[in-house]
């Protein structure tokens, strides 16, 4: 079936008015992309002929959805299709190189302690012994001092701290500046993967589609540099089961990293190689809202 109706000028004309399209105020970037929603969606409807009752059905699942948004946008793929976009960005300015971005996720907390060269990112948290370390450095191999290495991860159970009550504040959480080597080093507990809320609204989608909600063990990075541009990327453990089928889509070959036991400590050994800002705004990381602890 096609659009017919959609691209009838009453419906036409229906959505220059639900964008405000009509008038002068308001927003003009936020009616531009209201107005391509909403017909994308209209076109949806008439397309796979969506009954009324599919439609409220759906709307009522969003409404009901809305605390996990969070975690249906990357399950959707939402997330992993911006890290491919700004990768054709970056493509096509000539700024391609350095440690492959990946996505976010939802669970980066502000303001976690900050320490020299090294961080004890748990203190009395019960574990496996792990050693998270590396070398900062530019495209050419050279150690970058001074950056900012911000980690976060999940415990042993898949809990994060300010999300996970039974956690102490910013556990497994901390920032570190690199030494005039470029190293940074993190004494912490080997985390387990983790899968969406049991009974929630992603785990009910992710059913509907024949898919799970699992994602392997892995941690969160943020890099940020004077003259570099700002680094979003996490590594996934090597030999988790979910390494390569992470229901968020963050996997890349690149940043399977091998966890390696050496007296009984786990040692994950990730160099990080950062690029050259064009401007100042690339120094800086996204302006999604985050949480502040």
């Amino acid at each position: 079936m096609s659009a017919n109706i959609t691209n009838s000028g009453e419906i036409q004309t229906l959505l220059n008015n639900v964008a405000g399209l009509n008038n002068a105020d308001g927003d003009p970037r936020i009616k531009e992309i209201v107005r391509r929603i909403v017909s994308d969606l209209f076109t949806a409807i008439e397309d796979l002929d969506i009954t009324e009752s599919e439609f409220w059905h759906g709307l009522h699942f969003m409404q009901a959805a809305a605390p996990e948004l969070i975690l249906i946008a990357p399950g959707l793929g939402f997330d992993h299709f911006q890290d491919v976009l700004m990768d054709a960005a970056d493509e096509k300015a000539g700024q391609t190189g350095g440690t492959p971005r990946t996505i976010e996720g939802p669970l980066y907390v502000e303001n976690a302690p900050v320490s020299n060269g090294e961080a004890t990112l748990v203190s009395d948290e019960e574990g496996d012994p792990m050693q998270v370390f590396g070398v900062i450095k530019d495209e050419q191999g050279a150690p970058i001092a001074n950056a900012k290495v911000e980690i976060w991860h999940a415990s042993k159970d898949g809990g994060y701290s300010h999300f996970d009550p039974s956690l102490k504040e910013f556990a497994f959480r901390g920032s570190i500046i690199t030494n005039e080597h470029g190293e940074y080093r993190a004494t912490s507990i080997m985390p387990s993967g983790y899968a969406c809320p049991p009974g929630g609204s992603t785990e009910a989608m992710l059913k509907q589609l024949g898919r799970h909600g699992n994602r392997p063990a892995h941690i969160h990075f943020f890099v940020s540099a004077s003259g570099y541009k700002h680094l979003t990327t996490q590594i996934n453990i090597a030999g988790d089961p979910y390494t390569f089928d992470d229901f968020a889509f963050a996997t890349r070959d690149e940043l399977v990293v091998d966890a390696n036991d050496v007296d009984g400590v786990a040692h994950v050994n990730f160099d990080l190689s950062m690029v050259k800002a064009v401007d100042a705004s690339d120094e800086q990381r996204s302006g999604r809202p985050r949480m502040a602890g």
